[in-house]
């Protein structure tokens, strides 16, 4: 069980492809998970039974929320949940169809005129999730005689969006604006154009995309750049205006996707950029045609959220100061961590380890969460912490010294 353990995003491969006459067999076969349970170590799909921001009640135990993406608490702020309610009061619950029939209204609108204006674009379109914006843009842009470039971590939207596409999809190293340049070569030629997608924050290890690197190599070559900016707005570049704002190369950027399950405090996703473009997209995103249109109060919840980031950008910079006090407090303590945003990885190495810091965290009263192959690369499992504007010094402090004491009974620092 140990060895299981250590290799748990392997296993959970295997599983994936397992060949069987009967179809189903592999459902009958996965046992690790309930094994997992049955030890107290699975950290996935946790219950709440409340979420008040900073502290949430998990499996019956009020703890400190280290493990949200709620990174500028906007989830419990009055403005956004007083606009949820008044849109339900005035359109209902649902619209119960897709934007292409009977599912597009104002809020849509207002907002989509919001997202690009905050983030200097001609235009922006609205999807349910940010997982099917990055399905919609990529699947209505690639063809057969096109080809997609991506950061070999970026999210599985966009890899699956790749998959999805007609055109051929090929990762490049991490980071790598030297291997990309070599892999434009090979590809941007004649009628075959190129589309390079990156994550500007990357939402496991908390770095950003250099895209002031990245940007030089895909204008030599002509190629166009889609940068997701799903963990980036509202944590990164001036007043939180994403990757791009932060290296100052927005022009660059060609296509901005979204989510407003992070900082916007909703659910759903967005694309911005040219006015042309995103109506290609919008005609053309399956994703986007054929599902159900975003409710209404998510819609409301998203711009109000919008509307305090921009008229509270101090909050963009608190959460920054908080992730620098908290980075710099594990690493103090001997944890091995890095990166420069909300996002703070505690890298272990070991699955089991990972599994059993988590568990002895919850215990203690801190929520954060684990994450293995392949979410990580291989042998880099890691404790995925994140903050809050809305976290306390009192918070931060009592957290760090619940690490501390964990850390050291479980042999991590």
């Amino acid at each position: 069980m140990h060895d299981t353990f250590r290799s748990a995003g392997q296993v959970l491969q295997h599983y994936r492809t397992l060949s069987h006459p009967d179809v189903l067999d592999k459902a009958r076969q996965f046992v690790i998970a309930d094994q997992m349970a049955e030890l107290g170590l699975n950290p996935y799909f946790a219950v709440f039974e409340s979420s008040e921001g900073t502290e949430a009640v998990v499996e019956g135990k009020r703890v400190l929320m280290f493990g949200s993406n709620n990174y500028l608490g906007l989830t419990q702020a009055a403005a956004v949940k007083e606009a949820a309610r008044d849109a339900v009061e005035r359109f209902g619950t649902s619209y119960t169809g897709s934007r292409l029939l009977n599912g597009t209204s104002q809020l849509h609108l207002d907002l989509e005129e919001d997202l690009a204006d905050f983030l200097g674009k001609e235009s922006a379109i609205v999807f349910s999730t940010g997982y099917q914006a990055n399905l919609g843009v990529l699947t209505a842009i690639l063809n057969g005689s096109s080809v997609l470039l991506y950061d070999q971590y970026s999210h599985a939207s966009i890899r699956d969006g790749g998959r999805l596409s007609d055109g051929p999809a090929y990762s490049y190293p991490h980071n790598d604006a030297e291997a990309l340049d070599r892999l434009l070569e090979e590809h941007q030629s004649g009628d075959r154009g190129c589309l390079v997608a990156t994550d500007g924050l990357f939402s496991m290890h908390g770095d950003l995309a250099p895209l002031d690197e990245i940007t030089k190599v895909v204008s030599k070559h002509g190629a166009r750049l889609l940068v997701d900016d799903a963990h980036s707005v509202g944590t990164v570049g001036p007043a939180g205006r994403g990757t791009g704002a932060h290296f100052g190369v927005e022009e660059h950027c060609d296509l901005i996707v979204g989510t407003f399950s992070k900082t916007l405090a909703s659910i759903g996703g967005f694309v911005a950029g040219d006015r042309a473009v995103t109506n290609f997209i919008k005609h053309f995103g399956n994703a986007m045609i054929f599902s159900a249109s975003l409710a209404p109060p998510n819609l409301a919840a998203a711009k109000a959220a919008l509307g305090v980031l921009r008229d509270e950008p101090e909050r963009v910079e608190r959460v920054n100061q908080i992730a620098r006090t908290w980075r710099e407090g594990l690493a103090k303590l001997g944890f091995r961590t890095h990166g420069e945003t909300p996002v703070v990885p505690v890298i272990l190495g070991d699955d089991l380890l990972v599994f059993r810091m988590w568990r002895e965290l919850l215990n203690e009263g801190v929520y954060v969460n684990a994450a293995v192959w392949p979410s990580v690369p291989k042998g880099g499992g890691l404790l995925r912490t994140s903050v809050m504007a809305t976290h306390t010094d009192e918070q931060i402090q009592q957290a760090l010294g619940i690490m501390e004491r964990v850390g050291r009974r479980v042999g991590a620092i």
